[in-house]
Formats: C-alpha cells, sequence, structure tokens
C-alpha cells in the first residue's frame, strides 16, 4: 500500500518483493515478485532478469525492508539506501537470525543514508545498533497494508459482537494472560454472550481453552478475517513485548478499539480512550472486555480509533513523510 500511495503522490516506483505475505496476489505493473528460496537454482534466471530490470530503472534512491536475502543486496546497487527497522529485538527465539547472517547483514544495512523506524520507542532503542549508529534515524508512522478498496463500511453498535485477536500466536503475544483474563470477564457481570476468537496458529492446546473461546486455527487471508474484525468489540494486541503491530493499525482502520498492554503492540499509537493495561494485568485485562462488551460504548470507541488512525497512519500521511526523508537524504548527496 506504500507503494501505491507514493505513486499517488507522484513517484515512479519499483517494488522487488517476495510472495511471503498472506495477501500476496498477481503481481502489480510496478512489482517485480521473486521466489524467496535462493539456494534453489530456479530462483536465479528471474533474479537476473529483476536485476536487468532495476538496472533499467535507475532508481535515485532505493528502500530497503526486511532484507535477509543476498541477492536483495546485489538488487539494490550502488544507489543511496534508506533502511526500514520494524523491530527494536526479536520477539521470540524462533526469530533469531544466525550470527554469521547478522553479520553480513548488520555489515550491508550500517551503510545506509538513512533509516526509518515506525516508532518513536523503536527509534530510540535503536540508535545505538551496530546496523543504525552513524545513521540519521526518522519515524514514520505504521499504516496499515490492507488495499483502501477493501475497507468494510464502519460496523454500529447492533452489528458488534466477538473479540478477535488475530496473527501468529506466539509466546510473546501473552495469550496466557489473555485467556485469564477472558475467563474471569466471562464468569463475572459484564458478559454480553460474545466469544474470543483467536485466529491463526500457534502452540495452544485446544482442549484447556476457557470457555465461548474458538480458535481458528491455521493459516488465514485478510478476506477470511475483516468481516469478523470490523463487527467485533475490541481487538487483542496485549503483548510482552513492543512490537510494530499490524494488527493495531488494522483494528483501528476498521473502526475497532484495540487493545494493547503498557509493552506492545505500540502504547504510542493507542487511541484515548482506553488506556494500554499492564502485561500482568489480568484484572485490568477483563475489565476492558467489560466495558468494550457493551456495543454502544464499542462502537463509540472504535470510531475514535478509526478516526485517530485517519489523523496519525492513513497511508498518504506515510508516504508524504517517506518522500520528505527521501528528499532529505537526496539533498544531502547534491
Amino acid at each position: 500500500m506504500q507503494a501505491e500511495a507514493l505513486l499517488r503522490h507522484g513517484a515512479d516506483v519499483l517494488l522487488v518483493t517476495s510472495d511471503q505475505h498472506p495477501e500476496s496476489d498477481a503481481a502489480r505493473d510496478y512489482e517485480l515478485v521473486l521466489d524467496p528460496r535462493f539456494r534453489t537454482a530456479a530462483t536465479w534466471l528471474p533474479t537476473l532478469k529483476a536485476w536487468r530490470r532495476v538496472r533499467r530503472f535507475r532508481p535515485d534512491i532505493v528502500i530497503a525492508e526486511l532484507v535477509r536475502d543476498p541477492r536483495w543486496i546485489a538488487l539494490a546497487g550502488r544507489a543511496p539506501r534508506i533502511q526500514v527497522v520494524h523491530d527494536d529485538r526479536p520477539h521470540d527465539p524462533d526469530e533469531l537470525t544466525p550470527a554469521y547472517e547478522r553479520a553480513v547483514f548488520d555489515r550491508w544495512a550500517a551503510r545506509s543514508a538513512a533509516t526509518i523506524t515506525y516508532s518513536d520507542y523503536v527509534a530510540a532503542a535503536v540508535t545505538a545498533r551496530r546496523d543504525v549508529a552513524g545513521t540519521p534515524v526518522h519515524v514514520v508512522p505504521l499504516a496499515s497494508d490492507l488495499d483502501l478498496d477493501r475497507v468494510p463500511s464502519f460496523v454500529g453498535p447492533e452489528r458488534r459482537r466477538d473479540f478477535v485477536m488475530f496473527g501468529r500466536l506466539n509466546p510473546y503475544k501473552n495469550v496466557d494472560v489473555v485467556l485469564a483474563a477472558w475467563q474471569r470477564h466471562v464468569v463475572g457481570g459484564g458478559w454480553r454472550g460474545d466469544n474470543l476468537v483467536l485466529v491463526g496458529d500457534g502452540p495452544l492446546d485446544a482442549e484447556a481453552l476457557p470457555k465461548h473461546t474458538l480458535w481458528r486455527n491455521g493459516s488465514f487471508r485478510y478476506a477470511d478475517v475483516i468481516p469478523t474484525l470490523a463487527a467485533a468489540k475490541g481487538s487483542l494486541a496485549h503483548y510482552r513485548r513492543a512490537s510494530q503491530s499490524g494488527v493495531q493499525s488494522l483494528s483501528m482502520q476498521l473502526g475497532v478499539m484495540p487493545i494493547v498492554s503498557t509493552a506492545g503492540a505500540l502504547p504510542e499509537y493507542q487511541p484515548p480512550g482506553l488506556a494500554p493495561i499492564g502485561v500482568d494485568d489480568v484484572a485490568g485485562l477483563a475489565a476492558a472486555f467489560d466495558l468494550l462488551a457493551d456495543p454502544v460504548t464499542a462502537a463509540r470507541l472504535g470510531a475514535d480509533a478509526a478516526r485517530h488512525y485517519a489523523h496519525r497512519c492513513a497511508v498518504d500521511l506515510v508516504a508524504v513523510r517517506i518522500l520528505d526523508v527521501i528528499a532529505q537524504v537526496l539533498d544531502r548527496r547534491r
């Protein structure tokens, strides 16, 4: 979505990416999609063709995001480069990369002309990191990656139901605390007949889930979850570690109040109306369920969240900010 917003604002864009996003579909006119299995011989001819197209395109600047494939180093060439850093550290051990990979890619990243992060928190945390130190660091809002023409109409109180938690249900997502709070909500006086809907795979025990919890295990596409999320009373991004969270931004875009912790998703993104809740505060999280269980309150706070997103995180605002960073980098090169 950022590429299309940049195009709308007058930039010429060539996007080189892989097909690892759950919403990957046919390549757009401005997009080259490469198979991520670079050790497979069949991927090298398409890579060579991509390299030739990039050279013909002759970019003034390259924006590198989540690069862990040596082909992308070659594709980037010698143009000035802006790196995008999402998080300050891995969330879980399974996100760690081998030391030799970090050495190669961190050395390459350290030669960037600038660094973009999506939050003040991450900007402050990575300033001294070896792949960032010495580069100017800029903060850009985090937009949802949902196509604008797929955003449904705002859902009013009469159709609000359930709470939703979606994505890979990794340990840092704090699922145990969420489930304990949900159980307290269900047996308390605030429950209004809703379900807690978990969407995504993860190391959960289906037999141990509290009552009124539904788990849609496995991979999913936005088409599978958007109708459920848009009608939800609240969405869960109550994580144990800070994370730039697509769940948080997508929820706000759809008019659903996210429930976040004081650690993450990103408290600085949280709309007014529902303050971040302590990571282990089961009672506080249950109270948030009680508050949002009222459909009128859920719709009102959801509308506040949508306005907050539009004023702060809309993708065209992101494009303007990225173009400003690009202009600063190019000005320094003149």
